[in-house]
């Protein structure tokens, strides 16, 4: 039998370079009116990612991708944004959290730590 070569590479030295320096996903999520968890789009997600998306474009925020996530599980906290590379969760319910998030986290390398959600804000009945 020949040998075969494996088909994950565990080098990363051939990984092409990120598209993206910041990749933002906002949950867009939309649930039925009275669902017991809530959605983020009920609670104005949509207008305040294309806030976003607008605004980091005006603070001239290149490689920065703005883009809609579906559900990503935090939906009591909502709107609810992670941030990658770095993996840190917001809660932004307004257009002033955003140009802080913007600001802080994106521009100045920095974390707004009033908005973040961490380990502890776990929705109920997931803990």
């Amino acid at each position: 039998m020949a040998d075969l070569e494996p088909a994950v590479s565990r080098e990363t030295e051939a990984d092409p370079p990120p598209w993206f320096d910041v990749h933002m996903f906002v949950c867009t999520n939309r649930r039925p009116d009275g669902h017991r968890r809530g959605s983020c789009a009920a609670r104005g997600s949509e207008p305040l990612r294309d806030y976003m998306k607008a605004r980091a474009k005006e603070m001239g925020l290149g490689r920065l991708r703005v883009n809609s996530a579906g559900c990503l599980d935090r939906c009591e906290f909502g709107p609810v944004i992670v941030i990658y590379p770095e993996g840190v969760w917001y809660r932004a319910e307004t257009r002033e959290d955003i140009d802080e998030i913007l600001t802080v986290h994106v521009r100045d390398k920095g974390r707004v730590r009033r908005l973040m959600l961490t380990e502890k804000d776990v929705p109920p009945g997931k803990g």
